[in-house]
């Protein structure tokens, strides 16, 4: 079976409101169906920019300028369209429904564990109650987190652990079932132990979801992911399976950073 791309990055540049040069320039990236996509780089080399660009969320501070292609795969209508074209609101809100997004520092709302999901779904248009309480419930299951949360549904989230909270985050994302998730080092914050569930739950989510993952951690991103990008001040350096990327660079740049000769 032919793999399917479900977002197509083309010659994409990115600018900052205000900045003198552009942060990314002239990516090209295809995002597969299904896998996992590690982006690394040092520091400020642009990848999480170019993560934050995929469900444009950078909108939320107007200014910015993009230019080239982002095209993301209608599961639907079998068709692409160009998300850098929309302009309404409400395009944007369902761009970010499509295209969900976690962070590197969990964002629990200041609300119970059960609000913290239904949120997105009352927004979506749920009402019904028991339809909105078996997606919140699923939502829980597949994100590995509810046996910890079944009996305190009506606790504030703020009380969870940090690697509960990020796991809720995710549960939130996940229950608006979208079609990719961007997550921006999701685990930097957590302990070991917490690292590895959010780990394992990535790995299972891929089966659903298409995930990419912007990650410092070498080991994470050649254990999760299916390929890796490596990018290096704002420009895309390689591109290829994880394992080619490791252990087999292409560019002595890429083989330079992941043997830990810089960055």
């Amino acid at each position: 079976m032919a793999k399917q791309i479900i977002m197509d990055i083309k010659d994409f540049s990115f600018k900052y409101k205000g900045a003198s040069k552009a942060t990314l320039q002239s990516v090209n990236l295809p995002i597969y169906k299904n896998k996992i996509t590690a982006m690394i780089g040092p520091s400020g080399c642009g990848k999480s920019t170019l993560l934050r660009s995929l469900n444009r969320i950078h909108d939320l501070y107007p200014g910015n300028e993009y230019k080239g292609e982002v095209k993301l795969l209608n599961l639907k209508e079998d068709r692409y369209e160009d998300i850098l074209i929309l302009k309404k609101e409400n395009e944007l809100i369902r761009l970010r429904q499509r295209v969900g997004m976690i962070f590197q520092k969990p964002t629990p709302f200041p609300m119970s564990i059960y609000d913290n999901v239904a949120y997105g779904l009352k927004l979506a248009g749920i009402k019904d109650k028991n339809l909105l309480e078996e997606k919140v419930v699923t939502a829980l299951k597949g994100s590995a987190i509810w046996d910890e949360v079944k009996d305190r549904l009506k606790d504030s989230a703020m009380g969870l652990s940090g690697g509960q909270q990020q796991r809720l985050c995710i549960a939130r994302a996940v229950a608006l079932k979208p079609e990719i998730l961007l997550l921006d080092e999701p685990t930097s914050a957590l302990d070991p132990i917490s690292t590895g569930a959010i780990e394992e739950l990535v790995s299972e989510l891929k089966k659903e979801i298409s995930i990419v993952i912007v990650t410092h951690n070498m080991q994470q991103a050649s254990r999760l992911s299916d390929y890796t990008a490596f990018m290096y001040m704002g420009e895309l350096i390689e591109y290829n399976k994880t394992q080619n990327i490791f252990l087999n660079p292409r560019e002595k740049l890429t083989e330079d950073y992941v043997t830990g000769r810089f960055g």
